[in-house]
């Protein structure tokens, strides 16, 4: 391509995360392979992390699919995984074609995906079956992210919730704490550890880290996001020091 990559987020307009690791991902990549990127959003209004306002959220995200499809970004990508589990086991698949449905029809050919399936994908990628997770949600939030993601055939063994209901404060959570936080974590005969399954709650600089503390995959919502959108583009999924999904190892 002699153009860079155009990277599309659906974004809720309270999320400072995604459109700061994505790019930080991918500009890291752009140290190690040839290929360039660009990065184009459109956002959802969103302040409080509950149902109610998730399930509001998700009703603009048609609209925003259209406005991206005007910039005929390269891939485009939902960036919130609480709104899509919420509504229940498999939605990102329905949300995916909706969204793909609007794409066409505005004259982007695109690959549509969501952050949520992503991780889905990415715990396949490694071929996990136990893992443990940590969360900024409500309790009863992370539960739905556990039952879907139990849904899908994989095992948590164990989920940590930090409780956070403002989104603007679970996005100026130290990432670095996580560090700390997963000594808390039942990470005991699992397969993997998803950080950070959120894509608000920063993470990106602890995933190496706490991977080659504990020697088994580490992974967050953005990694899995990043290493789907690579795998849709057909580039190589290397980005260097975001641990395994994204260092070459598969299953």
């Amino acid at each position: 391509m002699s153009r860079p990559y155009r990277i599309g987020q659906i974004v809720p307009s309270s999320n400072t995360t995604m459109e700061t690791e994505i790019p930080a991902m991918l500009r890291a990549r752009e140290a190690v392979r040839p290929e360039r990127f660009t990065f184009h959003s459109s956002r959802m209004r969103m302040h409080k992390v509950v149902k109610e306002e998730l399930e509001a959220m998700n009703r603009e995200g048609l609209r925003c699919a259209a406005e991206l499809a005007d910039a005929r970004v390269d891939v485009m990508s939902t960036a919130c995984l609480v709104a899509i589990m919420a509504m229940g086991p498999g939605y990102h698949r329905q949300t995916e074609s909706e969204l793909a449905e609007v794409a066409r029809a505005n004259g982007c050919s695109a690959p549509v995906m969501t952050s949520a399936g992503a991780l889905i994908e990415g715990l396949q990628e490694l071929g996990a079956r136990r893992i443990s997770l940590m969360a900024p949600y409500m309790r009863p939030l992370t539960e739905l992210v556990v039952q879907y993601i139990e849904s899908e055939g994989i095992e948590v063994v164990d989920a940590m919730s930090f409780e956070i209901p403002d989104n603007l404060e679970v996005g100026l959570r130290d990432p670095m704490q996580l560090v700390r936080d997963v000594e808390r974590l039942d990470t005991r005969n699992v397969d993997a550890v998803v950080l950070s399954a959120c894509v608000q709650m920063p993470s990106l600089p602890a995933i190496q880290p706490v991977q080659d503390r504990l020697g088994i995959p580490v992974i967050s919502t953005a990694v899995c996001t990043v290493r789907a959108m690579l795998d849709r583009l057909g580039l190589e999924p290397v980005v260097p020091g975001a641990g395994a999904l994204l260092g070459g190892i598969s299953r």
